[in-house]
């Protein structure tokens, strides 16, 4: 059978989301106040490969390299594994820093 199968931005968009805040230290995404401006954007180049940008905040206290090297090693292997489509890059935002959740 011939033919292409995509999977939509937004789609891929949720799964970085859902990754993101399984990582210990990340308290949520950070949606902009602009239009247009969402707190995960994926972006195609022109050799076809994703980009991943995520605008999050961080609890009190977190580890702002680790917990953004451990956000980007989760989104990364999850958008590999469920969409068969690895990332070229993941760049982490910390947009906002908040109390731990209780």
């Amino acid at each position: 059978m011939e033919g292409q199968a995509s999977i939509a931005s937004d789609v891929l968009a949720r799964y970085a989301a859902d990754a993101a805040l399984e990582v210990e230290g990340v308290r949520g995404l950070v949606g902009g106040h602009l239009p247009r401006q969402r707190s995960v954007r994926i972006a195609t180049g022109d050799d076809g490969r994703t980009s991943v940008e995520l605008q999050l905040e961080l609890e009190w206290g977190a580890a702002f390299a680790e917990v953004g090297r451990a956000v980007q090693d989760r989104v990364a292997g999850y958008l590999a594994r469920m969409a068969g489509a690895p990332p070229a890059r993941v760049d982490v935002v910390v947009a906002e820093v908040g109390p731990v959740r209780g």
